[in-house]
């Protein structure tokens, strides 16, 4: 499969405060991606704080010194944008997509969020309750609730693996000087990166920035040490008021920068990356065990997460865990053929070329590419190193990856009735 990168204009800038900004020109779309993104998530952390990189997140929508939370939602709606954000274990992001006229709009609300947010008290009274019931949801979700425990385990008593939304007890316990302290401490210029994509010139981006934002903090940013915990295999049951059996199985992987990542890639698309892949065929199609199931690969600064999800019958569990550990067995012993790698190099590299037709995917990606690579990793050199990958050189790291001594599992089970 031949692939051809849409030629586009990368630059970078660190400003004098250290304040990163980047951004790609795309030619031929009317839109742009803006994202501020902070160098903070669950992970950074005090442990009485859990959560409240997410719960900041919501508060930044509640209102500014001009603007009230409605006038924020409806500033890029009246225009045919919009504004959104997300929390991860290690990043924040705020985002708005709009079209290319509308951009300084774009750069004066986000700036506006991230500098002069003010917590009302009766927001912030609110904004608890709406994340308690966010809480309650995701334990009501028997996927949400297995993987937050199987994290939980393969990270024990390491902030990586708490849950982003952090605790009850936690939560209720903010108070608006806890915001304004955890902004002071992360929301740094040397801590925070500007992304944008689209039809966009970077000298206006950076004539923007430079009007709107700002934050003229000399401290530095202090990350504080977290030294990874021993992994442990474990092996653990829990039960709710559920019909059906979820279970992971899986370990800790890869760190972002790691030299095995791409063959990690296509190990993760032979086995579990859609319909045609070995476990959905050899589980799902060939024996009817159940109705979902895949592979996951979560990579973080310094370590990473690798498993096989499914949702069976209690009475098929059995089946499907000898299935799964003798899909890892084939794998760590016999090649992947010619045909079947081709297969996984062309759906790894289809996904990412479809994926920048969305500047909102291209403005993530530039931005991903900054925050752990230090530069912009071109579409090309994906796709090279994609290729670079041999039937010999995955057999040789499937080998040690898949070894069935290394695996953890979480199981999720109806209760007696």
């Amino acid at each position: 499969m031949q692939t051809k990168e849409m030629i586009t204009e990368v630059n970078k800038t660190v400003l004098p405060n250290g304040m990163k900004v980047v951004t790609e020109n795309i030619p031929g779309v009317k839109s742009v991606t803006a994202g501020f993104w902070v160098k903070t998530g669950s992970r950074h952390e005090a442990n009485e704080l859990a959560g409240v990189t997410h719960f900041l997140e919501h508060m930044l929508f509640k209102g500014t010194e001009r603007r009230s939370s409605y006038d924020i939602a409806q500033s890029m709606e009246s225009v045919g944008g919009y504004l959104n954000a997300f929390t991860s274990t290690e990043y924040t992001c705020y985002y708005s997509r709009c079209l290319d006229t509308q951009l300084e709009r774009a750069i004066d609300v986000l700036t506006d969020m991230v500098q002069n947010s003010q917590f009302p008290e009766e927001e912030l009274q609110k904004e608890k309750k709406v994340v308690l019931e966010e809480m309650k949801m995701y334990k009501d979700s028997p996927d949400d609730y297995i993987f937050e425990l199987f994290s939980d385990n393969v990270f024990k008593n390491h902030p990586i693996g708490r849950p982003i939304i952090g605790f009850e007890n936690t939560v209720s316990n903010y108070t608006r000087q806890d915001l304004f302290n955890y902004m002071a401490d992360r929301y740094r210029p040397d801590n925070l990166l500007i992304a944008v994509a689209g039809h966009v010139d970077h000298e206006e981006v950076i004539q923007l920035i430079n009007e709107k934002l700002e934050l003229n903090s000399a401290e530095p940013t202090i990350d504080a040490d977290q030294p990874l915990t021993n992994y442990e295999k474990f092996q653990i049951e829990e039960s709710k008021a559920i019909e059906q059996t979820h279970m992971v199985m899986g370990r800790r992987a890869l760190n972002f920068d790691h030299p095995d990542k791409y063959l990690l890639l296509l190990a993760n698309t032979v086995l579990g990356g859609g319909m045609s892949s070995r476990l959905h065929q050899n589980i799902r199609e060939k024996y009817g065990y159940c109705y979902a199931i895949g592979t996951f690969n979560q990579s973080y600064t310094d370590s990473g997460m690798f498993g096989v999800y499914i949702g069976t019958d209690k009475n098929y569990v059995t089946h499907v865990r000898d299935l799964i550990s003798k899909e890892f067995d084939i794998i760590r012993n016999e090649k992947v053929n010619d045909k079947e790698l081709s297969e996984a190099k062309s759906q790894l590299k289809g996904k990412l070329l479809l994926s920048q037709e969305s500047t909102s995917n291209r403005m993530n990606r530039l931005a991903k590419s900054e925050l752990y690579f230090n530069r912009f990793v071109s579409l090309d050199e994906l796709v090279e190193n994609i290729d670079s990958v041999t039937a010999e050189s995955l057999l040789s790291f499937s080998q040690e990856f898949f070894d069935p001594e290394i695996f953890s599992e979480a199981l999720l089970v109806p209760e007696n009735r």
